[in-house]
């Protein structure tokens, strides 16, 4: 039962039953991403840890993945979307694409996002996240073990989310307790880490992803929690 089972206990068990070469933890090198390759590298257990870059990162992430990957010994793979469709894309909408509506948003998180994902996921059999429940009221049912379906066959891969019933509270106090490192932009006022841009600070009493597409918030266009996915985790609930 992965709903009862503790995260470091779900990675064990994907590494030693499906095997650790077709587990792939694809991480934003967000708190709960970092805590599980904490989890994983203590444990030994050998998982693929992948990160995707846009190649509109803050300057930031960059140097962060450098010092996970010094800290942990570990090569983390990085995938980057296809540059013909991204030139074809910028040269279509321009390069700020993402401000001209959420069609446009979505359009760039898939081809700089969603893409490079699904062809990192035709390597593997699982993918963790490190989605949680208290992020926002559109992920607030996520299970821990879910199945997506392989873009363009009919394959289907469990995906895990072992964090999911962690609070942000239960994360930050783990982070400390292991002295794990922590993004430098949370120290800026960052909660949720993204794209340059479309990631900014969140003010006090706002939710962990009001700083993501910020010009959306009060948009008369759709509600601000269906503007807050990039499409990377949608559907979440197909299993």
């Amino acid at each position: 039962d992965f709903e009862s089972m503790e995260a470091d206990k779900t990675l064990e068990w994907a590494a030693e039953s499906i095997g650790a070469g077709r587990v792939v933890l694809n991480t934003s090198l967000q708190m709960a991403g970092v805590a599980m390759i904490h989890m994983a590298t203590n444990a030994g257990l050998g998982i693929r840890i992948a990160t995707l870059d846009t190649l509109r990162l803050p300057p930031e992430t960059y140097s962060f993945l450098h010092e996970i990957e010094e800290r942990y010994g570990i090569n983390i793979e990085v995938c980057t979307p296809d540059a013909e469709k991204v030139d074809r894309m910028v040269r279509r909408f321009g390069e700020f694409l993402f401000f001209d509506g959420k069609h446009l948003q979505d359009h760039c998180c898939k081809v700089r996002k969603t893409d490079p994902n699904n062809e990192l996921l035709k390597t593997a059999d699982c993918w963790i996240s490190g989605l949680r429940r208290d992020q926002s009221t559109l992920r607030e049912q996520t299970p821990k073990a879910t199945s997506v379906t392989e873009h363009g066959s009919k394959r289907r891969i469990l995906k895990l989310n072992p964090m999911a019933d962690w609070t942000q509270e239960r994360l930050q106090s783990y982070v400390d307790e292991h002295d794990i490192p922590q993004h430098p932009l949370y120290a800026q006022g960052y909660q949720s880490i993204g794209c340059v841009i479309c990631s900014t600070p969140t003010l006090s009493g706002e939710d962990a992803r009001a700083g993501r597409w910020r010009w959306f918030n009060n948009s008369d266009e759709l509600s601000a929690e269906d503007a807050k996915e990039c499409g990377l985790h949608i559907p979440m609930y197909n299993i």
